[in-house]
């Protein structure tokens, strides 16, 4: 019986073969979500060859994409990638100049 160790050691992060952390849980869901939409499309009454097809094409792309991913970015890459798309481009600030000292003299006196 084939044995997959899922943990390396204590404090590393989750691995499987070789999808690490937030890409395991993105493969795991995809996969997920595309068998619901599998069951889903099959009791519409749409044909079981393309029920089967859709289910392994939309697979076989997700499984490719997750790898590519992981290999691309690694471990932290999609939370950096992430980070940076919330991060401002500029701050803008309608205070008085004078205001933004207030603060600094009050505490000092």
């Amino acid at each position: 019986m084939a044995e997959y160790s899922i943990n390396k050691g204590i404090g590393k992060s989750v691995e499987f073969k070789g999808l690490k952390s937030q890409y395991l849980f993105l493969f795991a869901g995809g996969l997920l979500a595309f068998f619901v939409l599998f069951v889903i499309l099959y009791m519409t009454g749409i044909g079981q060859w393309f029920c089967i097809g859709f289910g392994v094409i939309s697979s076989s792309v997700l499984v490719w994409q997750t790898f590519a991913l992981n290999h691309k970015y690694g471990e932290y890459g999609l939370m950096k990638l992430g980070a940076i798309r919330n991060h401002p481009n500029y701050l803008l600030n309608r205070k008085k100049f004078t205001r933004l000292f207030k603060h600094i003299h009050q505490r000092q006196v």
